[in-house]
């Protein structure tokens, strides 16, 4: 199905974004997990973990990703089970919206802008 609300131009792009960013989220979640269990966290600890360049920039894939991720499977899903094409394009536009205020949101509160 050829949609202007699609990311990729087909099926195997979406594939693909679909499997990269689950990769990263993957790899994030992973790092957060090992992060706490070998780290006795505090607030200066972890204020010390952002406050690096690196952790930044992956925090910040990790938020594209997810963003990335939740559309593909929203357009898929809403392209699979809403047949109206207009309550399709309100249902795309409502949570593209969302999925755009989270992200800037995030991108703010990471580099606290």
């Amino acid at each position: 199905m050829n949609s202007v609300t699609n990311i990729g131009r087909n099926g195997i792009q979406d594939w693909i974004i679909q499997r990269v960013s689950a990769y990263v989220l993957a790899f994030y979640t992973l790092f957060l997990l090992g992060f706490f269990v070998t780290t006795d966290v505090d607030f200066q600890i972890w204020s010390a973990l952002f406050d690096q360049s690196w952790f930044k920039i992956f925090t910040l894939l990790a938020l594209l990703s997810i963003g990335a991720h939740a559309w593909v499977g929203l357009w898929t899903v809403s392209t699979d089970y809403i047949k109206s094409a207009m309550q399709r394009f309100l249902f795309q536009a409502a949570f593209i919206l969302v999925i755009l205020v989270y992200v800037v949101w995030g991108i703010q509160i990471i580099w606290g802008l």
